[in-house]
């Protein structure tokens, strides 16, 4: 099946994807919401990116290259707001998207 021979990919989005989830809900209570937008944003694109490359390995869906290479780019650029923000779940959630970005780049 194709999902084995992508396990470690699978395990990488996974967290990528639960990352970001929690930098989104916690960049939702920072003080100062509007300068979160794009980080925001950008979780959201990047769990939902990721999520949806998950479900596409896990059916061995025929477009799973080009799609890693889709999501490279959102994690790779999901990663770069990320980083610019001081908070430890931003921090956290970059370094989970630039493996992801990777790993995805790997995959294409």
């Amino acid at each position: 099946m194709a999902h084995e021979q992508h396990q470690q990919l699978l395990e990488t989005l996974h967290e990528c994807m639960e990352e970001c989830n929690h930098c989104f809900d916690a960049c939702l209570k920072e003080d100062d919401v509007k300068m979160m937008a794009e980080c925001i944003r950008l979780d959201r694109e990047c769990a939902d990116m990721c999520g949806y490359l998950e479900q596409a390995i896990s059916r061995n869906s025929p477009f799973v290259k080009e799609l890693a290479g889709v999501c490279a780019t959102i994690c790779e650029a999901c990663g770069k707001e990320c980083e610019k923000h001081d908070h430890d779940h931003c921090q956290k959630c970059a370094e989970a998207c630039f493996k992801c970005a990777e790993a995805c780049r790997n995959a294409a």
